[in-house]
């Protein structure tokens, strides 16, 4: 490629793009988000309940299937060694890597079970908290109004 070729190449580049950064996104959804000012973080509390019952789900059929070949591959992997065979010794390896990263798995759903559990409780308290929190002196639930006169 000539020197001329490349500058143009380079040239017809520069016209066809955009100068500055773009950031791959999604299209903002209706009614605000993608960054233009739309809500915050928004969590229901139906959700994070499916979300926790899916790990615990997710961590009881893995304790029941994960474990499945277990005591198969152990006494193959004894069998083995046993013959003298040096796979015995390496299927043995085998048995106990798996067994170690079946554990740290179901100890990583365990968590997120109990993590979203927690949230959902921890979240209640906070949100009963708020709300016994903005009432008046007399007991009743303060308007919005009257809220607004503490920031002004």
């Amino acid at each position: 490629m000539a020197w001329d070729e490349w500058a143009k190449l380079k040239a017809e580049a520069a016209a066809r793009t955009e100068p500055g950064m773009r950031l791959n996104q999604l299209d903002a959804p209706a009614g605000g988000g993608g960054g233009t000012g739309g809500e915050d973080l928004v969590v229901h509390d139906d959700q994070l309940g499916k979300l926790g019952n899916m790990a615990f789900e997710l961590r009881e059929r893995l304790h029941r299937d994960g474990d499945f070949a277990r005591p198969a591959t152990f006494r193959a992997s004894v069998d083995m060694a046993n013959d003298g065979l040096d796979t015995g010794s390496a299927l043995t390896e085998v048995h106990d890597a798996w067994n170690t990263q079946l554990r740290t798995l179901l100890e990583a759903c365990a968590h997120i079970s109990n993590h979203l559990d927690f949230s959902r409780t921890q979240h209640a308290k906070d949100e009963d908290h708020v709300v016994t929190g903005m009432r008046d002196a007399g007991g009743g639930l303060m308007s919005v109004s009257r809220i607004n006169d503490y920031f002004e």
